[in-house]
């Protein structure tokens, strides 16, 4: 491997590096390869609205601000809390989500496949009670539907606000289109396909939604307790305000993080942060199959 003289270089090599060893765990070098460098047919072309929002760094604002939001769902959060060990293991959580979107979006086909099959039957082993007694399921339908609506939402409009290609609102419905594709693959139903339906949908969940317990201490650990070196706090810090920052004013609120610092100093953070993981990142991005 042939090294650079200059010594930005080596450090932007060096965050690169660093960063994808985080996200993308032990055996990252050998499934990024299997995605990007495996020959054959993918569900997504390049140049895929999809692809431009899911090949960003800014999606590490929008899986911040995912997590809060789908929280905010009693149920959801009970198979969260109770299944998901993000205590425990929350690097190895956000791991398996970067593979399955890795594989899903810029994967083979094939391979897509598989890893939605290997998805759908962990949730068919994922059920019990809310602490209110509800039953739950993490293959039902209506929960699929609201955990990818969160999604959806939270990666298209972290994407407008810090991507370095913010789409068009063409390519905005056809991001939503494309993400309810994998979505139905899943087993969520009734999902929206273009930026109007998506907010109607969340709109619709509205009374569903409450801050429980479980879901303020998941506030509470992603953003003021999650398990990073000394280093990077301060970074994720200002990575974290932001996505706080795009939320809804009502999910802030019901989370109790309706601030004024952070509604107004938080998108500058997470700009900042967002732009550096992005130079970071350059120096292992790989040049095959992708934008």
């Amino acid at each position: 491997m042939q090294t650079t003289a200059n010594p930005v270089e080596r450090v932007r090599a060096r965050m690169g590096a660093a960063l994808f060893a985080r996200i993308g765990g032990a055996d990252g070098p050998a499934i990024r390869a299997r995605v990007h460098e495996t020959p054959g047919p993918r569900w997504f072309p390049p140049g895929a609205a999809i692809r431009i929002v899911h090949g960003d760094s800014s999606m590490y604002v929008g899986g911040v601000r995912a997590l809060l939001l789908q929280s905010l769902h009693p149920l959801a959060m009970a198979g969260v809390a109770g299944h998901s060990g993000y205590r425990g293991d929350p690097w190895g959580r956000l791991t398996r989500t970067a593979t399955f979107l890795a594989f899903t979006t810029f994967g083979t086909e094939e391979d897509a496949q598989e890893t939605v099959d290997r998805i759908r039957a962990i949730h068919e082993r994922v059920r019990g009670k809310a602490p209110d007694g509800r039953p739950y399921r993490a293959s039902d339908p209506h929960l699929l539907r609201w955990v990818h609506v969160a999604e959806a939402d939270s990666f298209l409009a972290a994407h407008q606000r810090y991507g370095r290609r913010p789409l068009s609102p063409a390519q905005c419905d056809e991001y939503v289109a494309q993400a309810a594709q994998v979505g139905r693959r899943l087993g969520a139903t009734d999902l929206p396909e273009t930026v109007a339906e998506l907010r109607e949908a969340i709109e619709g969940y509205r009374r569903e939604l409450a801050a429980t317990d479980e879901a303020l201490d998941a506030a509470q650990f992603l953003l003021s307790e999650p398990p990073i070196s000394r280093a990077m706090r301060v970074p994720y810090a200002m990575l974290a305000s932001g996505a706080v920052a795009l939320l809804p004013g009502w999910a802030r609120a019901a989370l109790g993080r309706d601030r004024w610092r952070t509604r107004t100093f938080g998108p500058v953070a997470a700009g900042l942060v967002t732009r550096a993981v992005r130079w970071g990142a350059q120096a292992t991005r790989p040049t095959s199959n992708v934008d």
